[in-house]
């Protein structure tokens, strides 16, 4: 069995259709269990009190907008490659989740700054490239509506994406690239003097993998939209020729 095989949206609908329950419960009980677990079960940081909590919701949102943008420059590249029409949809899809994504990482760290440094907004370099990421989910979004033939605007996103790449490493890296700014490194690290106290880790996993599984269940979720829209699109194109 092929990998290719999911892009024929047939053989996508029916696997989507039945992973999606699984992926949905999971996604529930892993973020539930896991924002439970790092509000109510975890004490207050010694320096930064009961803020550092804002973390359980913060760091898996950056993460999260920062790899789906990197998932949809690999469908875009696929359909580039190989045209398949699922992959193209899929990176479509994943934009509002992304955009949603990044939104939320902006303002709870903006949430999350204000106490810590004094002020809600400063260009660090990191903040600054988040910003300008945000800008490009906005951009995205705009150009496969701007367009009405649905594979050119598939091939005018695909270079917006890899341009926007160049944006999303920055906002993963600007801290190791730029030694300034107010922003702190990597809260999760195997450096045990950067890495947050296990107390705070363990939940932020959970955190995390909800969050992955959410957009998981999203993804599929849009995706299947998006096919069923190309469908009518498809059948509403045949019935004007027929009538013609």
């Amino acid at each position: 069995m092929s990998l290719w095989e999911y892009a024929n949206p047939k053989k996508f609908m029916a696997t989507s259709g039945a992973v999606l329950p699984w992926f949905a419960v999971a996604a529930g009980l892993a973020t539930l269990g896991g924002m439970i677990w790092g509000f109510f079960a975890t004490p207050p940081d010694y320096k930064q009190g009961a803020t550092v909590k804002i973390i359980f919701i913060h760091v898996p949102s950056a993460m999260m907008a920062i790899n789906i943008w990197a998932m949809m420059l690999v469908a875009s590249l696929i359909w580039v490659v190989r045209r398949h029409h699922v992959s193209a949809l899929a990176a479509k899809a994943a934009a509002p989740v992304g955009l949603a994504m990044t939104l939320i990482a902006l303002f709870t760290g903006a949430t999350w700054g204000q106490p810590m440094w004094g002020t809600w907004w400063e260009w660090d370099p990191r903040l600054t490239s988040f910003l300008i990421l945000f800008l490009f989910y906005l951009g995205y979004m705009a150009l496969w509506a701007a367009i009405d033939s649905p594979d050119t605007a598939a091939d005018l996103t695909a270079v917006l994406c890899l341009v926007g790449s160049v944006f999303a490493v920055l906002s993963r890296y600007a801290v190791n690239f730029w030694n300034q700014g107010l922003h702190q490194g990597a809260s999760l690290s195997l450096d045990k003097e950067e890495n947050v106290s296990d107390v705070y880790a363990y939940p932020l996993w959970l955190c995390m993998a909800g969050f992955f599984l959410l957009f998981v269940v999203l993804l599929l979720m849009r995706t299947r939209t998006e096919i069923r829209l190309r469908r009518i699109k498809a059948l509403e194109a045949r019935a004007r020729m027929t009538d013609a």
